[in-house]
């Protein structure tokens, strides 16, 4: 029988691993700027098509490659990086252990034009799916070119997975602001189909992050810094006034490597304990420097999880370092007399032989109980204050217990009409239509068999999200046009998911327009949101639909009709009158599940007249 095992060729094998690397644009873009960055670029030009399919290219000034180098960057297992297996151990440069280039280059067309600086003329090599076609001498710029052409051509298979151009778009603006951060130091831009979407200078890492994510951040941000045995700690945490509901501004970056990790995450929100309201995630920038010998970075395929040696201790530090610079910029609460200046003028700084004790005044001829007189010839009580002027006391005064006088007497005629038989049909029929708001949060009616109470905010959650949801499959949905149109200027990732969503925005009746560079200016919004402001509807729409997408991945529409829904339901503590239960009741069991809340709990509960009468036996 004849051996079966064979070695791949080098194209399979490279097409095999550039599944584990590429997986979509976004991975060919991380991967290009971290090899400019260790290249010594401080200025870097990323150019994108299509969303990365059509073209990605990279620009920058770094050291650049000789004729040789440019030719091996494409091998398997090819770095400038790593000499022994000792340095897999002590690693502070990015990249990807050598597979990078020779995984892109097995499933793309790729054109490397680069030139070192003390060479007069650069390299030009151009490789489609791992096969060289020319090699060349060429006039360029020093630094290096990379231009990734038709990602996945080879492989329709995988190009067929990947999602349309605002998805794919969002992914690699994360990668790039990821980068971005990093490396505050390093000049970025990036453009997309003709149109600068980042203009990155150079900057200090606070002036970094307000230029990614909108000037509004510069007012959000509190300094972390804390320097120890095993690890330095620097970065920026936000204030919990600004949290969101997602968790998309959270950044761990170890040695300027960005990683995930849960249990550090935990670490920050411990920080912030009773200081976030429920459900909301706080923004954080967050640099740790660690010995790489203590650490393992190759635990996972994508490099965005670590392992330490002593996690323990740095989780501790990071939760005392957030949780100190919180109270330092007076985010939580002191009783530092020195630095409290809301009670700094309680204190008086006169000697004690100079304090005046303060003294009373009063009428000793005042008598409340005197005879009552006529309106006409009643006289008014007065008091002296500490000026010896008369202050009238406020008139009548002797009523203050006529109220309980009321309640009495209505309890008296309560007692009286329990005692008469009635015709119980009678009682539901009379009482049908008659409602009772208890603490501004459940409405009460009476049944036959008992009462239900109705949760007014899951019942109007449940009326909005199936009204909103018929609208955007019939496109029948209502604007309401604003007196005075409002500009919302918004991140670019938020910005590129409301272009994919705008068509079925506008269905839910919003009247929106693109207004220059991450701009949007809103004319209208749906006819069933009273008293809305634009500008925070909108946000929350977004931050919404994110964070119905993280944890329970409905679809487009769906999720769309929930986010709105419980954005613009009552809320709880809202008063209604008789007339808006009675709509509020009857929209509700006009819907196809009254009976169940937008987050799967009942929003009815009934109580039968037997349960009450168990509850009072006992």
């Amino acid at each position: 029988m004849p051996d079966i095992i064979q070695l791949l060729p080098d194209a399979v094998a490279n097409q095999i691993a550039a599944g584990e690397v590429v997986q979509r644009p976004a991975s060919a873009v991380k991967e290009l700027i971290e090899n400019a960055i260790d290249a010594g670029a401080d200025k870097i030009q990323l150019i994108l098509k299509d969303a990365g399919k059509s073209l990605i290219q990279v620009i920058d000034n770094g050291c650049g490659m000789s004729l040789t180098d440019a030719r091996m960057c494409f091998e398997r297992h090819a770095t400038s990086k790593i000499r022994k297996a000792e340095d897999l151990f002590a690693i502070r440069t990015m990249g990807f252990r050598g597979e990078a280039m020779a995984s892109i280059a097995a499933i793309a067309q790729v054109e490397l034009k680069t030139r070192r600086h003390e060479d007069e003329l650069g390299t030009c090599i151009v490789i489609e799916g791992s096969e060289v076609i020319s090699q060349e001498a060429c006039s360029a710029n020093f630094g290096t070119s990379i231009s990734i052409k038709n990602l996945f051509y080879n492989t329709p298979a995988r190009r067929n997975f990947l999602k349309s151009n605002p998805v794919e778009m969002r992914h690699i603006i994360d990668e790039f602001q990821r980068v971005a951060l990093a490396n505050p130091q390093v000049f970025l831009t990036m453009h997309h189909d003709g149109q600068e979407v980042y203009h990155l200078p150079a900057s200090a890492m606070k002036l970094r992050i307000v230029h990614l994510f909108g000037n509004n951040y510069n007012q959000r941000l509190v300094p972390v810094e804390e320097e120890t045995t095993i690890i330095n700690l620097r970065g920026f945490v936000g204030k919990p006034e600004f949290a969101r509901k997602t968790r998309g501004e959270q950044f761990f970056f170890v040695n300027n490597r960005f990683i995930k990790d849960a249990y550090l995450n935990h670490a920050v929100l411990t920080a912030f304990q009773e200081l976030l309201p429920d459900e909301t995630f706080p923004l954080y920038v967050l640099f740790i420097d660690i010995d790489p010998a203590k650490i393992d970075i190759n635990v996972h395929p994508t490099k965005t999880e670590i392992k330490y040696q002593d996690e323990k201790s740095i989780y501790a530090i990071i939760r005392s370092a957030v949780k100190r610079s919180l109270g330092k910029y007076n985010i939580t609460p002191t009783l530092d007399f020195d630095q409290e200046n809301s009670i700094g003028h309680l204190i008086t700084q006169k000697p004690f032989e100079e304090i005046i004790q303060p003294t009373i005044a009063f009428n000793p001829d005042f008598n409340p109980f005197a005879a009552e007189k006529k309106s006409s010839e009643r006289e008014i009580p007065f008091l002296r204050d500490s000026n010896n002027h008369h202050t009238a006391i406020p008139r009548n005064w002797d009523t203050l217990y006529e109220i309980s006088k009321k309640e009495e007497t209505l309890q008296h005629q309560i007692h009286e009409e329990k005692s008469i038989p009635v015709n119980e049909q009678d009682i539901t029929k009379s009482s049908e239509k008659q409602f009772f708001q208890v603490h501004n949060r459940f409405i009460l009616s009476q049944i036959k068999s008992g009462f239900m109470l109705i949760n007014q905010q899951a019942a109007h959650e449940r009326i909005l999200y199936e009204r909103f949801l018929q609208q955007l499959q019939n496109h029948s949905g209502v604007s309401q046009q604003s007196l005075f149109p409002q500009s919302v200027t918004l991140n670019s990732s938020d910005f590129e998911l409301l272009k994919e969503l705008l068509p079925d925005i506008r269905a839910l009746g919003f009247d929106i327009r693109e207004f220059g560079r991450n701009t949007v200016v809103v004319e209208g919004i749906p006819a069933d949101i009273n008293n809305a402001n634009e500008h925070e509807l909108l946000e929350q729409l977004l931050e919404g639909f994110k964070n119905n997408l993280s944890i329970l991945k409905l679809d487009k529409r769906d999720n769309l009709a929930r986010s709105l829904a419980r954005n613009a339901a009552l809320k709880v503590g809202v008063k209604l009158s008789m007339e808006e239960m009675n709509q509020l009741v009857d929209q509700l069991f006009a819907c196809q599940m009254p009976n169940l809340a937008l987050n799967g709990k009942p929003v009815i509960s009934t109580f039968t007249l037997n349960e009450l009468a168990e509850r009072f036996e006992k």
